[in-house]
């Protein structure tokens, strides 16, 4: 495997530390949304556009990978993760308003659908083979993600309002 492949399969080598790889690739996916939504004037289109550049990415790495012999659906790569939580944050409204909370909204609905995996998540995740069975799980958990942090903002964005 060359080198450059590993380096964004592993996300940017994050998903080499020795605890919650998933995690850690998450959090490199909402830096990279930070620095997204920060720069860019579309950030909501940016962002998607790289999710799905990710997507491409991943699943033709991780065919690759396992086609020569990688372990199916690695620990250590964590490309997924990264697509996953850029499609939970492309998925907000305007990301340039309360930008730190609905980072944190998507990182946690993110991540709960990652780590929990119901229905059609986890059934992609235990059936589906090589590239689309690493990405897919997480792309759909993405979606499910965004759909939970959007509920997620607009009660903290109640509670704001009656001041609780």
């Amino acid at each position: 495997m060359k080198k450059i492949n590993w380096f964004f399969l592993t996300g940017f080598y994050s998903g080499l530390l020795p605890k919650a790889p998933g995690t850690w690739g998450s959090a490199v996916g909402v830096i990279i949304a930070y620095i997204i939504i920060k720069f860019f004037p579309n950030p909501n289109q940016t962002i998607l556009m790289l999710a799905a550049l990710f997507f491409v990415m991943g699943y033709k790495m991780v065919e690759e990978y396992e086609k020569n012999g990688g372990i199916h659906d690695d620990k250590r790569i964590v490309i997924d993760e990264i697509a996953g939580v850029l499609i939970t944050v492309g998925l907000f409204g305007d990301l340039k308003q309360d930008t730190e909370i609905k980072l944190l909204f998507a990182f946690l609905a993110f991540r709960l659908f990652d780590i929990w995996k119901p229905s059609i998540i986890g059934k992609i995740d235990q059936k589906a083979k090589g590239g689309l069975g690493v990405m897919g799980d997480d792309a759909l958990a993405g979606i499910f993600g965004g759909i939970l942090a959007g509920i997620f903002y607009m009660v903290y964005l109640k509670v704001k309002t009656i001041g609780i």
